[in-house]
């Protein structure tokens, strides 16, 4: 017989384990009489001196024993003073910890929850506490009741218990009304929820198939699930095509869809060389506009300064160098376009050229920005020019909008930059609504220089913009193609300009800077690069771990970055008594673990070590190091270079680690030593561009380990992952 729901009442004693990911809990139940019992299940953000009412069944795990299995729940707040004390000391409320709670409760005694929910300024009455610490305490609370009854709601229809922070966020306590109202607005930016899960939702509140909103809300998902392979827009007979097959609908109802869509202007049609395409407004409005300030700067000319012929000698001498052709032109095109691409493979100059025309206009009295994608790239920008250098959202500085809560730059056409010349360098990287954003700030009367290399991976964002200017050949541009004598002497350089041609990198060499070790499984390929990081290139070559990034195609498989992950930290920075632990997910957050942001977050706040300066925003693709966990505050240090930020832990999924990542993440960055796998995989992953990304990251010293195979599969399959991108065509005028 099937047994019979129970229902237990009581107050968490402790939290034993909890997923922020899912929700999923384990805790110690205090039932009355000094009984406790240990209840498992969906009960998000739980915390100690909460009452909650569980309905479920009791289990018996073969490891933990007699078990009672939540399958619905009810929170029912603390009500005497020793469980609000509890409750309240447990930190559950950020500025709130055990002596202050002791306080507020001896003060406000059985109405202390009431005061802080509904009249949150009395808490000024209590010492220590001022009218603003007490508004903010208050709103916290307010944020914290509401999101657990959101919470409980998403977990009882499947949906993912972070998101649920993502839209209490955004709707506040009107979310639930809002869901019954219209479920796909879910689906609204930055909530970045699964379309899967949504959709089943909707239809658990009863929308039809042919709903006109679940047809929109399909069309709209279908572009921006593809912004994320590259796509800026896409042709409007794929869209229809992709969005009957992913809601089982006649194409008549999407074809209907899409014209509601734009009438409302959520969508916008234009033709592209006798084409018709569909764009999501932003998008368009970010290729065409920077299409249209490209040809503008492009078409803009300063007249030569007097003496250039002398300058360009004082630059060459200064520098002690002495230019080639290519080289010259590049510092010479510096001093009177208004635009000016530079491009060229490693070893071409490309840096010799950044300082020489930095020399130049710095001749010329004119004030330079420079920017790169990434902080790393910003870092490595300043390093080899001796000029300041910053990511190119700190550059327009970004931030959220008080009024949307969406990002926003402050620098922008209304309030532009401060400078005669803005120079980018690692531009491969930049996606068209970066690119947009950027030449908004930059008054029309000024320069740009745009530095990069398109033959490495292209952004991961929309269009491949540094690539569509180029090959466009209708804006000013220096191609730098000869490798100079000492960059030959690397076997890094000759390599990665033999797998760019299609030709095999030389693998024999030992006595270099490039080898290869053949491996003939995954886990002596996991057990080679465990060994050359903690043991063969620190002791025998003086690089310290910290100076060696390990590069995979791959996330999975034993030769994958989640597995070398958790193999590296074992090794490098294992477990220990006086290393503090988070859990989360498949992986074990560690003091001095390295970690990676993997999304843009513009809310966190950040400070200089020396205390010089605060900001806020952390970026995708920013490396740092865990200083330290605090598990009774829930929060997280992380260093940044010279910067330090704090983490809630709500916030770990924004979180990877580092000690190895795929060779996508480790654009825009170099590294003393690279060791990179090769072993079978995809052909989407196994590629040429790829490889060749992979070799042009390492400084010193590469390392490729595995098989002859797989780099020669890589170096043959110059396959790249077509991107619906307009950009080139309108820069040569072919729309309609």
């Amino acid at each position: 017989m099937e047994q019979e729901l129970e229902i237990l009442q009581g107050t968490i004693a402790s939290v034993v384990y909890q997923n922020y990911d899912n929700g999923y809990a384990v805790l110690r139940l205090n039932v009355g009489g000094n009984q406790s019992v240990t209840v498992v299940g969906t009960i998000p953000l739980p915390a100690v001196g909460e009452r909650l009412m569980v309905t479920g069944k009791w289990g018996n795990h073969q490891s933990y024993g007699r078990q009672f299995e939540a399958e619905f729940l009810e929170r029912l707040m603390p009500q005497t003073c020793t469980e609000i004390l509890n409750y309240l000391a447990s930190r559950i409320i950020k500025g709130i910890g055990p002596r202050m709670a002791a306080r507020i409760v001896e003060h406000f005694r059985e109405e202390t929850l009431v005061v802080m929910e509904r009249e949150p300024l009395r808490l000024a009455e209590v010492s220590g506490i001022s009218r603003e610490k007490a508004r903010a305490i208050g709103e916290e609370f307010r944020l914290q009741v509401g999101m657990r009854q959101l919470m409980e709601f998403f977990a009882l229809h499947h949906l993912p218990a972070e998101l649920a922070v993502r839209t209490y966020k955004l709707y506040g306590d009107s979310t639930i009304e809002l869901l019954y109202d219209d479920p796909y607005l879910l689906m609204d930016e930055g909530l970045e929820a699964p379309f899967g899960a949504v959709d089943r939702f909707a239809i658990e509140l009863g929308v039809a198939g042919d709903d006109p909103r679940r047809i929109e809300a399909g069309i709209l998902f279908e572009l921006n699930y593809n912004l994320n392979a590259g796509h800026s827009f896409l042709p409007e007979e794929k869209l229809a095509t992709a969005t009957a097959q992913l809601l089982s609908v006649e194409g008549e109802a999407v074809a209907q869809g899409i014209a509601r869509l734009l009438e409302a202007e959520r969508l916008v049609q234009d033709a592209l060389a006798g084409i018709t395409v569909i764009y999501l407004p932003q998008l368009y409005e970010a290729e065409t506009e920077s299409a249209r300030m490209l040809k503008a700067f492009a078409a803009s000319r300063f007249p030569e300064p007097h003496g250039l012929d002398a300058k360009v000698r004082r630059v060459a001498n200064e520098t002690g160098i002495r230019y080639s052709d290519e080289q010259e032109q590049a510092v010479r095109r510096a001093a009177t376009s208004g635009l000016l691409l530079v491009t060229g493979g490693p070893g071409t100059g490309k840096t010799t050229i950044l300082n020489g025309i930095l020399e130049l206009l710095g001749q010329m009295q004119l004030k330079c920005l420079l920017a790169a994608p990434t902080g790393r790239a910003a870092k490595r920008l300043t390093e080899v020019t001796g000029e300041d250098a910053s990511t190119i959202h700190r550059l327009l500085e970004a931030g959220i909008d008080p009024e949307t809560g969406k990002m926003c730059f402050v620098r922008n056409a209304d309030n532009p930059l401060k400078a005669d010349v803005v120079i980018v360098d690692e531009m491969s990287m930049v996606d068209v609504q970066l690119l947009h954003s950027l030449l908004q700030a930059i008054p029309g009367n000024k320069r740009v220089i745009l530095v990069g290399d398109p033959d490495q991976l292209p952004p991961v964002g929309p269009g491949f913009p540094f690539s569509d200017m180029l090959r466009s050949g209708e804006l000013p541009s220096v191609r730098l193609t000869e490798i100079f004598r000492q960059a030959q002497q690397s076997l890094i350089v000759m390599n990665a300009h033999r797998v760019n041609r299609g030709e095999l990198p030389e693998l024999k060499v030992t006595d270099s800077d490039f080898f290869f070790m053949r491996r003939n499984s995954e886990e002596s390929v996991a057990q080679t690069i465990r060994d050359l990081c903690t043991i063969r290139l620190p002791k025998n070559m003086g690089i310290p771990s910290d100076q060696i990034q390990v590069l995979s195609p791959t996330r999975k498989g034993g030769v994958g970055t989640v597995n070398l992950n958790q193999l590296l930290q074992a090794s490098l920075n294992p477990a220990s008594p006086d290393k503090k632990e988070k859990p989360f997910g498949d992986y074990i957050f560690r003091e001095g673990d390295r970690v990676m942001q993997i999304r843009n977050n513009y809310d966190i706040m950040w400070k200089k070590l020396d205390g010089t300066a605060v900001g806020t925003g952390i970026f995708n693709g920013d490396i740092g190091t865990i200083a330290a966990i605090d598990p009774a505050a829930e929060t997280m240090i992380i260093v940044f270079d010279d910067r330090e930020a704090e983490y809630d832990f709500t916030q770990l999924s924004e979180l990877e680690p580092a000690w190895a990542m795929t060779v996508h993440k480790s654009q825009g960055s170099e590294y003393r030593a690279v060791i990179l796998t090769a072993w079978n995989g995809s052909p989407y992953l196994l590629s040429r561009s790829i490889l060749y990304t992979a070799i042009t990251r390492a400084r010193e010293l590469l390392i490729i380990v595995g098989r002859e195979d797989t780099v020669a599969v890589m170096t043959g399959n110059a396959r790249k992952n077509r991107r619906y991108s307009g950009l080139k065509l309108r820069l040569q005028g072919k729309v309609g």
